[in-house]
């Protein structure tokens, strides 16, 4: 059962985040179905989708670029007033990687964190998932260590992490946006 969110959608050059809705469920299987996405976000279905986007418009964000929903994410902020930290978790359609969509996102959802009084946001991409690295990278994410035997990948056997973050005192409006030609 989807809840109403308190999320207003912001945008940018290419990128609107808004809340989730029902019709997102198809184009979000979609793209978590793709070989290159479908081997860092495992055995998503219908179900799943419904559960753990849809259903949840306060956690869940939409990238919407042109109109049309090219991938998605979880910023999940946590609820300790000593702790003002939150990890978001990304994924993107293929075909919108090389346009710098995902760093645009992360940095609409990375400024209305800190906007809100969030100073650290972490990421926790798999060790072996060299583009999403780069990318962080670019947006001023730093490798703060390995976060050993962290994933359990399909077959059963557990793989790293890289634990990376960005805080408020390296862009105290929040990062920049990538450059648009």
């Amino acid at each position: 059962m989807t809840t109403a969110s308190s999320f207003t959608p912001v945008s940018g050059p290419l990128v609107t985040l808004r809340a989730p809705q029902a019709a997102d469920a198809a184009p979000l299987l979609s793209i978590l179905s793709e070989p290159e996405v479908a081997v860092w976000w495992v055995g998503y279905t219908p179900e799943r989708v419904q559960e753990e986007i849809i259903d949840h418009p306060d956690t869940a964000r939409i990238i919407e670029v042109e109109g049309q929903c090219v991938g998605a994410m979880f910023v999940l902020r946590g609820s300790d007033a000593e702790y003002p930290t939150t990890v978001i978790h990304i994924f993107l359609s293929t075909a919108y990687r090389g346009r710098r969509i995902g760093e645009e996102a992360l940095a609409l959802a990375i400024r209305e964190e800190f906007a809100d009084g969030i100073t650290r946001i972490t990421l926790d991409p798999n060790i072996h998932n060299d583009g999403a690295i780069r990318s962080y990278e670019r947006l001023g994410f730093r490798r703060i260590g390995v976060l050993r035997d962290y994933q359990v990948r399909p077959g059963g056997h557990l793989e790293d992490a890289l634990f990376m973050d960005l805080t408020r005192s390296d862009f105290p409006d929040g990062p920049p946006l990538p450059p648009r030609d």
